[in-house]
This record gives structure tokens, C-alpha cells and sequence, in this order.
């Protein structure tokens, strides 16, 4: 008997390929890479870097909270920018969503991502005691 559980919302973007939006193994929720699509059109919000960090964030936030967790159960967080200059942006938009402590992150700077997009965040969320 497996204690793994796919979760799944219509309230983020869909997968665009072979992966889950997220597992639950335990009480470890493992959120798949989320990128900047509105969920309903499936496309990328915005050029513009800080919106695509919002729904980077609202996007994980959704899958989250399908899980029974929120963005606070987040202890590590992994970061992808095409552009590293978007840093400091990234830091206040994050700010935005979560508190202290913040969780463990990487910021890591890619050539390239899905769909064009300029960011990319996948976590590891830990739920109940």
C-alpha cells in the first residue's frame, strides 16, 4: 500500500506534460515547478517580470492550499530566472507572500524556460505535525 497522493486543482495551471502539480508522500507535499500561466487561459499572464512573479506565487499558493497547507508550510523553495537581474524583484514579490521565517531557497539563473517564461518556482511543503 502506497501513502503517496497526487493533488490536483483547477485552480492553478494544468500540468503541460507527464508530471503531477503536485504529491503528497506522508506529510511532505512535493509541488511540481510552476510557472506564470493563468489557469483558465493557460497562457502566460504578462510580459512583465513582476506580474509573472505573482502568479508564480498565486499559482503555488493554490496547489498549496489543495493540499490542506499554505505557502507558510513551505520549507524549501526553488527559484529559476532567465535573467538574474530580476532578482531584487523576485525578493520583494516573494515578500509579498510569505513571512517569517521564510523557507530554504535557491535562486538558480537558466537559459531558458517553458513557454517563454522569465520564472519558474518549485517547493517542498510539510504539513500537520
Amino acid at each position: 500500500m502506497s501513502n503517496k497522493a497526487v493533488i490536483n486543482t483547477e485552480k492553478a495551471p494544468a500540468a503541460i506534460g507527464p508530471y503531477s502539480q503536485a504529491i503528497k508522500a506522508g506529510n511532505t507535499v512535493y509541488l511540481s515547478g510552476q510557472i506564470p500561466l493563468d489557469p483558465d487561459t493557460m497562457e502566460i499572464v504578462s510580459d512583465d517580470f513582476e506580474a509573472q512573479a505573482r502568479q508564480v506565487f498565486t499559482n503555488l499558493q493554490a496547489v498549496c492550499e489543495e493540499a490542506a497547507g499554505s505557502l507558510g508550510d513551505i520549507v524549501k523553495l526553488n527559484l529559476y530566472l532567465v535573467d538574474l537581474d530580476n532578482f531584487a524583484i523576485v525578493n520583494k514579490v516573494m515578500e509579498e507572500f510569505f513571512s517569517t521565517p521564510f523557507p530554504a531557497r535557491a535562486a538558480v539563473g537558466v537559459k531558458a524556460l517553458p513557454k517563454g517564461s522569465q520564472v519558474e518556482a518549485e517547493a517542498v511543503m510539510v504539513i500537520g505535525d
